[in-house]
This record gives structure tokens, sequence and C-alpha cells, in this order.
């Protein structure tokens, strides 16, 4: 198979491209604008594997996805602004992005015939739950731009599915983590914070609960849900790991030996939701189980932090500069 992967050149996209050349089954294209998030050394592993090809390009420029399209049988579409806090300082490239960018590759995928599409969203257009967890037959409550980008995008990719029949399926996956994340969401900031002897700035009261899965195994899901989704349906994916961010905080200080007084506890953000939860049985029933247990897998990823200064200090800088 030959998957178009849009923002591959991402944390989640470049491990989800490592996984599919690995497989030996298949062979990847990458289109990404390469905006600040988007890395192009994730991806310069596979520069000489000859079924890999990079295409510089936005979701939203219909040629670059055309070109990018020429000759592929799937989709798995992860292009997106992806971060709350930025989504409260200028929304207007999120709705850009999230719903334009996907109704362009939802409408070029149909017209090229595309036999599998993969529409990659997250538990946050869900929005808030005291209790319980949210199934994907619930109403979508999304409370921050960002979300609400992504809900629409997640309706445009599943209109498309109803009106022109393009076979799309859709994850909602939970909160990230492991090696190659840009270090503005918490535990990559948090590390690197802790790595160069600054402080970490912990919201409100910490007590916003979070379920912490392991890229990896977010990208085994993402491709069985490609590859045996049925179409036009949801999946939910989440490792059944709640925790705080205090909980996560003391694991990061217990790993890099750093003292609990380094931590700044900063006004909370706006409309910061209190907890995700999401159900799993749909994404079980395809035999999709999380591999990696948290301590381990939080283990790993702060020694990428520790050994590759080199890659993540340069993004620092682009953090600072927007």
């Amino acid at each position: 198979m030959h998957v178009l992967v849009t923002g591959g050149a991402g944390f989640i996209g470049s491990t989800l491209v490592a996984q599919f050349l690995a497989s030996g089954d298949h062979r990847v294209t990458v289109l990404d604008a390469l905006t600040y998030a988007g890395v192009r050394s994730n991806l310069a592993r596979f520069d000489d594997h000859p079924g890999f090809r990079f295409v510089h390009g936005d979701v939203c420029d219909r040629e670059a996805v055309a070109d990018a399209l020429d000759g592929c049988d799937a989709v798995a579409h992860l292009a997106a602004e992806s971060h709350v806090d930025r989504s409260l300082l200028g929304p207007d490239v999120f709705v850009r992005t999230n719903c334009l960018g996907t109704n362009v590759v939802c409408d070029l995928a149909a017209r090229a015939g595309v036999e599998r599409f993969l529409h990659v969203s997250t538990d946050e257009v869900y929005g808030s739950i005291e209790v319980g967890s949210f199934s994907e037959s619930d109403m979508l409550r999304p409370r921050s731009p960002y979300a609400a980008a992504k809900a629409g995008s997640d309706q445009i990719a599943l209109a498309h599915f109803e009106t022109h029949d393009l076979p799309v399926v859709v994850t909602r996956s939970s909160n990230q983590y492991g090696p190659r994340q840009f270090p503005e969401k918490l535990i990559p900031l948090f590390t690197t914070n802790l790595l160069l002897g600054e402080r970490v700035p912990l919201y409100g009261d910490g007590l916003n609960v979070r379920d912490w899965m392991y890229v990896a195994d977010n990208c085994e899901a993402l491709r069985l849900v490609l590859e045996s989704g049925e179409p036009g349906s949801i999946y939910n994916v989440a490792a059944d790991n709640e925790m705080t961010n205090l909980q996560v905080t003391d694991a990061l200080l217990d790993l890099l030996g750093a003292d609990p007084g380094v931590v700044d506890r900063v006004e909370d953000r706006l409309g910061h939701d209190r907890r995700y939860s999401v159900t799993t049985e749909r994404i079980r029933e395809l035999g999709w189980r999380p591999a990696h247990r948290f301590e381990d897998a939080l283990g790993e990823t702060v020694e990428f932090y520790r050994s590759h200064r080199d890659w993540w200090e340069p993004l620092r800088e682009r953090v600072r500069n927007r």
C-alpha cells in the first residue's frame, strides 16, 4: 500500500512513517508545510529509503495535495495545528489548517479514488467530563478553538464519507508523549526545562486529568484502524492511564533528580478542561492493546531528550520566537 501521510514531519506523523516503512509492506509519501512544529530532520533517516518521498507543501494548497496524492492508495491525515495555548492567542490558523485543509485533502482524495482514508483527531473534541468516559457516539462539546477546529474537521471528513463515499475512518486519541515531541507540550517542555536547570510552570492546582499514551502505541492503533476499521466509523484510542498533571510533573522530577521547589504554580489557562476520558472498547475489538507501561516509556522519553540536545535546543528557540 502506498500511503500519503499529511503532517508526517511532526511528532506523531514521523513515528507513524517509521512504523509504515519498518513493516516492509508500505511506501510512504509525506506532505508537510514544515511550519514551526514540523521538523524536517525527523524524516532525514528515511531519505535514502526507496519507499519514501517527501513533498513540501500546505494541506490548503490544492496543487501540492494533488502532487502528493499521485499514486497513493491511502491517506493518513495528521496535518493540524494542535496546541491549545496557541489557539487561544491566534485561532484563525487553527480553523484554516484543521478545517479548510481537511476539506481540501478529503475532496482531492475522493477524486483520486483512494481506497482508505484515516482522519486523525483528538479526545479533546468531547470536552471535559467529571466522571465516566465519553464513547464515540457522545455529543461533541469542544471548549477551545483548537478542539473546536478539530471537531469541525471530524465532521468535514465524515461528511465526505456520506456524500462522496470517501472511505473515512476517524480516530480520537488521548494525550501522547515520546521522543521527538515538540518542546511546547507538557512532558517535553518540563523535561527540557529541567535539563537546562530552569523552573517548570504548572497550571493552576495541577489536578487536571489526562490519559497518557506512548506515541508508538497510538501509531499502532492508527495503522490498525487505517487497514481494518469500518468506513464511516470513529475509534477512541487511549491507554487507560489517567494521571493528573501534578503526578506527571512529580514523575519527571524524580527521573531527573530535581527538587519539587523548582515548580512554579502559574495562573490557569482560559477554559482549561478538567478531565478527558474516553471508552476504548471499539479499538480493542480490532485487537489493539497498549504495549508500553507509563513508567518505562516515560524513562525512555526522558533519556531521548537527555541524549539529543542538538535536536531540541534549536526548537526551543522557535518557541521563544513565536
